[in-house]
């Protein structure tokens, strides 16, 4: 009798660890539209499926991406444009529902909606308008609430890690006290709703920025040293950046709000160390790790669902040419390097 109780753990056990293996935090792939090349969007969603991706993030409410994409299973990612906020945020709340109704769920069904994204980068990169992202968030989500769905659609707002002043080492995480008038209202209504604070992480760029004391291996999942931080333990610097974002978020009074990245990826061609294997290992480690919820030093065992950018290589970026080929896959449908969504 006990020898069969012993084989009943043993194999429960193994159940279960088999099913958190294959159910880890989700990754999912950025379809930026800066290009006059790509495939017709009608083309992507057996692209994605035979890829097993099941959530993507779109930048604007495209209604040809938006009706491509209706019905087919996959999860959405939908940001409201930065030039926007300004209009949400001054108009009734009857004017979101109108928004929302015109722009999306007349071209998608709202239940594969899962974040709204509202502006990109909005404290860094567009000043003025970040006095509306809070007010737009609050009025999206009242018009959510009329239509029943503030629960099923979360809203948050992706931040560059630039809104930090401080990021090394992680436990000197802090904001840019300039945008704490922001930020502080943004993370309680966060907190309050059960939404995730969203950033933009690339290695990539802090590697080619500060080649001298950034190794590329660090970025790259590869070193074999460690940093060692408040007895905590870091080989790379995707995992330092985020607990960055952890202890920054800590020191304001807002333990627990979870992370997701919203964008993260390598380039394959354009300069230094922009290359298929670099762009392979780096995205691999990413997927692996999400999968397997290996979480950050700072929170071990909570996976961080996250988003690879970008679905092709965009010819119409500005920038240096590195911005141009962050593509996973190729035009034809081809992976620009092997990696796995599984």
């Amino acid at each position: 009798m006990r020898t069969h109780y012993f084989m009943f753990l043993l194999v429960s056990f193994l159940f279960f660890s088999l099913f958190s293996l294959s159910h880890g935090a989700p990754v999912g792939i950025c379809y930026g539209s800066v290009a006059n090349n790509h495939p017709p969007a009608s083309t992507i969603v057996s692209l994605l499926q035979s890829n097993a991706i099941q959530t993507v993030r779109i930048f604007n409410p495209h209604p040809e991406v938006l009706q491509s994409l209706s019905n087919s299973g996959i999860n959405l990612m939908i940001g409201v444009p930065n030039e926007m906020l300004p209009s949400l945020a001054t108009n009734s709340v009857e004017f979101s529902v109108q928004w929302l109704q015109s722009n999306i769920f007349n071209h998608f069904p709202a239940t594969q909606i899962k974040y709204l994204t509202v502006g990109n980068e909005v404290f860094i990169k567009d000043p003025y308008n970040t006095q509306f992202v809070v007010p737009s968030i609050s009025n999206l989500h009242k018009a959510l609430q009329t239509l029943n769905l503030d629960q099923m659609i979360k809203i948050s707002t992706p931040h560059a890690t630039c809104v930090l002043a401080n990021s090394f080492p992680p436990s000197n995480g802090t904001f840019n006290p300039e945008i704490l008038p922001q930020m502080i209202p943004l993370l309680q209504y966060l907190q309050q709703n059960d939404s995730p604070f969203m950033v933009n992480v690339y290695p990539f760029f802090s590697y080619i920025n500060n080649r001298k004391d950034i190794g590329l291996d660090y970025t790259l999942f590869n070193s074999q040293g460690v940093m060692l931080d408040n007895e905590l333990y870091y080989d790379n610097l995707f995992d330092a950046t985020l607990d960055s974002f952890v202890a920054a978020m800590d020191k304001v009074g807002f333990r627990g709000v979870r992370v997701v990245v919203a964008e993260t990826g390598w380039p394959t061609a354009g300069g230094e160390a922009a290359c298929p294997e670099n762009a392979r290992m780096y995205n691999g480690n990413i997927v692996r790790r999400a999968l397997g919820d290996v979480g950050t030093p700072m929170r071990p065992g909570v996976g961080v669902e996250v988003f690879l950018f970008d679905m092709f290589d965009e010819d119409e970026k500005n920038g240096e040419e590195y911005e141009k080929h962050f593509g996973v896959f190729g035009l034809n449908g081809i992976k620009a390097y092997d990696v796995s969504f599984t």
